[in-house]
Formats: structure tokens, sequence, C-alpha cells
């Protein structure tokens, strides 16, 4: 017992010195940095204005709080589509093949799949999988066309998520989607998730 006791007030002993000596290097060559005329503290970058954080805080929740003005349906949203989105997602909503680079075909494709999650070979889509219209609408927004992420304006986004929800038969293709319709669409899969009860730590 007397040599255990022995052993660890060595070993706190060499840590505690170890520690004084990292701190103590630190001290020293930060002056040495201040003799040479390096500067202590690099101001790279500037303070975000109110308007440049309101550019990329657009989280839209599945509640929809926080969509945006505008509207859109599926003959518009068709257009959007074919013209930004089917070079990837397919014309069919299937998926490309082959595509260099980045993912391609199931892992691209919109629609079907419904019933097959809890199968051996789940087809994860915006039909079968996601909870919330919102985040299709929110997705779009942040993520899309993948050349040109952020380019579509508020009404085309709303079209083109008219037009997949639509060939997804989730919606009928007469219904106008706005920020209220869209917060009301009822997703296949709205109960396949269970909601955390932990609180957020970084709030």
């Amino acid at each position: 017992m007397y040599t255990r006791s022995v052993d660890l007030h060595a070993s706190i002993r060499a840590w505690v010195i170890s520690i004084l000596a990292a701190v103590a290097t630190t001290a020293v060559v930060r002056n040495i940095a201040h003799a040479q005329g390096y500067p202590t503290k690099f101001e790279f970058g500037a303070t975000a204005t109110e308007q440049e954080i309101a550019g990329i805080a657009i989280a839209i929740p599945a509640n929809g709080t926080g969509l945006p003005a505008g509207s859109g349906d599926y003959a518009k949203g068709k257009a959007v589509y074919e013209a930004a989105c089917a070079a990837c997602h397919g014309a069919d909503l299937m998926g490309v093949a082959g595509l260099p680079n980045m993912p391609a075909g199931a892992q691209l494709r919109l629609v079907g799949g419904r019933g097959t999650l809890a199968s051996k070979n789940p087809v994860m889509t915006v039909e079968s999988y996601w909870p919330y219209a919102t985040t299709l609408f929110d997705y779009i927004r942040r993520s899309m066309p993948f050349t040109a992420p952020g380019s579509l304006t508020a009404d085309e986004i709303y079209a083109v998520s008219a037009y997949i929800l639509s060939e997804a038969n989730i919606i009928d293709k007469s219904t106008v989607l706005d920020a209220r319709t869209l917060s009301r669409v009822e997703m296949p899969n709205r109960d396949g998730f269970i909601p955390d009860p932990r609180p957020d730590r970084f709030k």
C-alpha cells in the first residue's frame, strides 16, 4: 500500500511539472514572437452584419415557421424540375445512374418506396422516408440545384415541391403550395420518427 501511494504521488507530481513546463514554454514563445514584431492576435475576417446572418439563417422547422411568401403549382414545378433537377434526379424522378464524383442512381431517387422501410431492402425517398413536407422546401432552398444551390426563388421552390409531392401521390396535382398549405401536407412517414426528449446542449 505504501509503495502504491508513493507511485501515485510521483505520477501526480510528474503530471503537474509537465503542465507547468508547457505553460512556461507557451509564455516564452509568445514573448519571443512579440519581441520579433509578430502580432499576438490576428484580425481575420469581419463581424457579420444582421443582413448577412439573415441570408443564411433560413432554417425551416417542421411546422413551417419562417416559410417565405410565394406560391407554386404542379405545372410550374414541372418546368422548374425539367430545367434544374432532371439532369440528376431523372425525368421519372428515379435518379440518374453513373453520375461522376457524386451520388447517383437510387441515392437520387425521389419517389416510390412506400412500405419498404421495415424490409430487408428499404427504399428511402422523399415519398417513403421524409416525415415533413416543409423539410423538402428547406432542403431545396439550401442545397439545390446541385450546380447552383440557393439560386431558385421561393415561387420556384414551392412549385417544384408541388411537382415532386404530386408525382409521389401525396398531394393532388391541382394543389397550390404556399406557406399555409405546405405545412399542412401529411407525409406518409410522418409518424415514423420518434421525438428526442433530450435537451439541446447548444441552446
